[in-house]
């Protein structure tokens, strides 16, 4: 069941290591689009999210301190979802669809994130280190 995992960790943060990424090497047209959506400081929260989902993508693929990584995703993820997909503000309908799966997208991984974060409390295996926190 250790590689069952594993190979979930993989295919969870591929996303974030693509996004992470984006943030950090094509940070003026991110920080424009995140200005478009109203975000204050877009160029410092860009930069600061890339980083938040370099470090917890690579703790979560890594298992070095997973739970923390997994923590840091979901920080990422639910501002996100409700700063950047506020799909209830968008008038034109296709507007509002895409914004609406970008929405649920980001609150299921963040869902996701949640259950990485049990499991490496759990100390499944296949991991640098144990756990940060201790659930019980």
């Amino acid at each position: 069941m250790d590689v069952v995992l594993l190979i979930g960790r993989v295919l969870f943060v591929a996303l974030f290591l693509g996004s992470a990424v984006s943030h950090l090497t094509q940070t003026e047209g991110m920080a424009g689009y995140a200005a478009s959506k109203g975000l204050p400081m877009a160029k410092p929260a860009t930069l600061a999210s890339g980083v938040l989902m370099l470090l917890g993508a690579l703790s979560v693929l890594l298992g070095v301190w997973g739970d923390l990584g997994a923590l840091l995703l979901l920080v990422f993820l639910l501002p996100t979802a409700f700063l950047m997909h506020a799909f209830w503000r968008e008038a034109d309908p296709a507007a509002k669809q895409t914004e609406m799966i970008q929405f649920n997208k980001d609150v299921a991984l963040a869902g996701a994130a949640l259950a990485f974060f049990w499991a490496f409390s759990q100390d499944p295996g296949l991991t640098i280190t144990g756990p940060l926190f201790s659930l019980g």
